[in-house]
């Protein structure tokens, strides 16, 4: 690479939480660090669900990797690498090679379907700003196609929600979905009762949240099903298309499903031809090096780290401390010194099943749950959120929901009218029930107008 000026060069893969964290890191250090990202921006994935579920707009959750990292000594560039040559030591992008010193790996996961990719077109996964906005048109069409809809078991259909995996993503998008549709949505549609909506949390193993003390798991069932979602635990789907799931023998009809049951490492792993996990995790040294390589470095989701007999989780904190890690080595090793290896501290976890409710564990002792935790969750994450303007939009938004029980980023930006049932005369102004709820016109409203 050009420009190189003769100090050691620090390729970093990945602007999330640990590259990020390593970028920053190496500001003061005697290195040029270069950091590439597909996406010109770090992306909060935690609450990520919150924009899926038109809580928050995605540039509260976002920020640019150039405004982040403006040390003299980093250069941030755009693009998407494809493969890393462990011989030449160069990384192969989609703009061509650029060679480094020091490589570190942290390009994150994506979405598994456990063998069936066909499944991804219909039950989209949550891990970009593309993938919230797609499934909030999808959620938000459903509720405008159940307006649209007359016949009472198509309705039926467009008001069921299928979410697969219990891990924290679908208990948080499961938690969010129940309440907008009972709290949030009801007073803004004529004829699609919101109320009455089916939103089910499958998941193939005995509980949910199964990372999660036995009883807090237990708390959070009981959680979900009080804010009305069906859980059903033990539950291996074998099917997924346009018009629902196959679970066994049993059909699910349901036309918007979520997926969120399983994730794969990046494909870029399998160019290193080192030893893989089987969700394609590189198994690194006790120092987080690729084996046989101690010039690269894997840290964050593509890490397959085992301490005390347990992995480390893929969690925020952890990647995190990875990154740190990360950075002290390679300052020391540039210095003739060499680190202790990596070790995982574990502050605890949380996660949130709905307003006011959430569960967690601090130090691997103190057991939270319902408010108290859900307390907790908000402090944490609006402390590890990037930027003053997103902690207080961020807030305020939060406030705001809590407060009034409304949730106004429901955007559809897309033309998607062509995809809703057609138009029937009893749906339109001075159709047979185009007024009903309203007082004085004889038309009031004492059923649900769902039928089931």
């Amino acid at each position: 690479m050009e420009n190189h000026r003769g100090r050691h060069h620090v390729v970093i893969v990945g602007g999330g939480f640990a590259g990020l964290q390593a970028a920053r890191k190496l500001k003061r250090a005697p290195v040029k660090v270069t950091v590439l990202d597909r996406y010109n921006h770090h992306l909060f994935q935690p609450l990520l669900y919150q924009v899926a579920t038109a809580v928050l707009s995605p540039g509260d959750i976002s920020a640019p990797i150039r405004r982040i990292l403006r040390s003299r000594n980093t250069t941030v560039l755009l693009a998407e690498v494809q493969s890393v040559d462990l011989a030449r030591k160069v990384v192969v992008s989609d703009g061509g090679e650029i060679p480094y010193d020091t490589l570190v790996l942290a390009m994150g996961a994506t979405h598994s379907y456990f063998g069936h990719p066909e499944w991804a077109g219909f039950a989209p996964g949550l891990k970009t700003i593309d993938d919230a906005r797609d499934i909030r048109e999808r959620v938000l069409l459903a509720f405008e196609a159940a307006e649209r809809e007359t016949d009472p078991e198509r309705q039926r259909d467009w008001l069921t929600f299928v979410i697969i995996g219990a891990g924290p993503t679908g208990v948080e998008l499961a938690g969010a979905l129940a309440y907008m549709t009972r709290h949030v949505l009801p007073r803004d549609f004529r004829r699609a009762d919101t109320s009455r909506a089916r939103i089910l949390l499958l998941e193939g193993l005995p509980r949910v949240l199964n990372t999660y003390p036995e009883e807090l798991s237990e708390k959070a069932r009981g959680d979900l099903e009080t804010l009305g979602v069906e859980v059903c635990t033990g539950t291996l789907v074998t099917g997924v298309d346009d018009s629902g799931v196959t679970v066994g023998d049993t059909r699910i009809q349901a036309r918007t499903v979520l997926w969120s049951a399983g994730v794969a490492a990046s494909p870029v792993a399998r160019t290193l031809g080192v030893p893989l996990d089987k969700a394609g995790r590189v198994k690194v040294t006790p120092r987080l090096n690729v084996p046989g390589h101690e010039d690269v470095f894997v840290i964050g989701d593509l890490a397959s780290v085992v301490q005390d007999g347990k992995p480390v989780p893929g969690i925020a904190p952890a990647a995190m401390q990875m990154g740190r890690y990360v950075a002290k080595s390679i300052r020391q090793r540039l210095a003739g010194r060499l680190v202790a290896p990596f070790r995982y501290h574990d502050k605890g976890s949380f996660a949130v099943i709905g307003r006011g409710s959430a569960i967690g564990v601090l130090y691997d002792k103190v057991r939270l749950s319902g408010k108290p935790a859900w307390l907790m969750w908000l402090g944490i994450h609006i402390t590890f959120l990037i930027g003053f303007r997103n902690k207080v939009a961020v807030m305020f938004d939060w406030a705001y929901t809590y407060l009034t029980k409304r949730q106004d980023v429901r955007l559809i930006t897309g033309l998607h009218a062509n995809r809703l049932p057609p138009l029937q005369p009893e749906t339109l102004p001075g159709g047979s029930e185009a007024r009903a709820g309203e007082p004085g016109t004889g038309l009031e409203r004492h059923e649900p107008s769902l039928v089931h």
